[in-house]
């Protein structure tokens, strides 16, 4: 049994993704898809989208999940941080592997406050709540100071249009062979562009059908 597959965590995780699933949002609902996509894309009014999104969890799938715990769990990670804590299920999955992995530090930022209530809530309830540090704010701001000198493993969950300049607060800091996760790349060409540039300091792959899964060269 791993902490992920037994009580607090298990039970937990297939009630928040059943009430992950059954959240809509009406202001959401009422762009069309290619407003959507626009705005998720912009710089300049991807904060427009997430205050209509306020409410609606946007978790990883379980499989995208599955894939965070295998990663760090198998690569021993210690030192992760996060982009886009939302209401904390990806969150969850990391920290199990932190759990497994015999301790170590999560780092994750979420801009609004009411999730990351909730977010601290569910890490309690799992009984993970030790290993995880939620940093509320802009990302841009909280990501900037106070890092781990050696990051493992960082996951980009947040504003799409924002990857670049994420990965560049932490870049110095991922160890070689550290992986980084990015839910929804395509929205970012530029990100994609980047980790994908030969030479560029990455291998990267996409990985099943949302996920660019890159490693840090050494």
């Amino acid at each position: 049994m791993t902490t992920l597959t037994s009580a607090p965590l298990a039970p937990l995780l297939d009630r928040l993704f059943a009430e992950a699933d059954a959240a809509t949002s009406p202001d959401v609902a009422a762009l069309s898809h290619e407003e959507r996509n626009r705005l998720m894309r912009s710089k300049t009014e991807y904060l427009d989208l997430y205050q209509r999104m306020k409410d609606l969890w946007l978790p990883v799938s379980r499989e995208t999940g599955l894939l965070l715990y295998i990663l760090a769990r198998s690569t021993g990670a210690r030192s992760i941080i996060e982009f886009g804590t939302s209401f904390g299920i990806s969150t969850l999955h990391l920290a199990a592997a932190l759990r497994d992995n015999g301790g170590g530090h999560l780092i994750t930022s979420e801009f609004e406050p009411f999730k990351v209530a909730r977010a601290r809530a569910h890490l309690t309830e799992g009984g993970l709540i030790d290993l995880v540090e939620v940093r509320e704010g802009d990302a841009l701001r909280t990501l900037s100071a106070d890092l781990p000198d050696t990051i493992d493993l960082l996951l980009l969950d947040g504003a799409k249009a924002l990857y670049p300049e994420i990965l560049d607060l932490v870049e110095s800091r991922l160890r070689p062979g550290a992986l980084i996760v990015a839910d929804n790349a395509d929205y970012c060409p530029e990100y994609l562009e980047r980790v994908r540039a030969p030479g560029g300091g990455y291998t990267s792959v996409p990985f099943a059908e949302d996920v660019e899964l890159s490693m840090r060269a050494g």
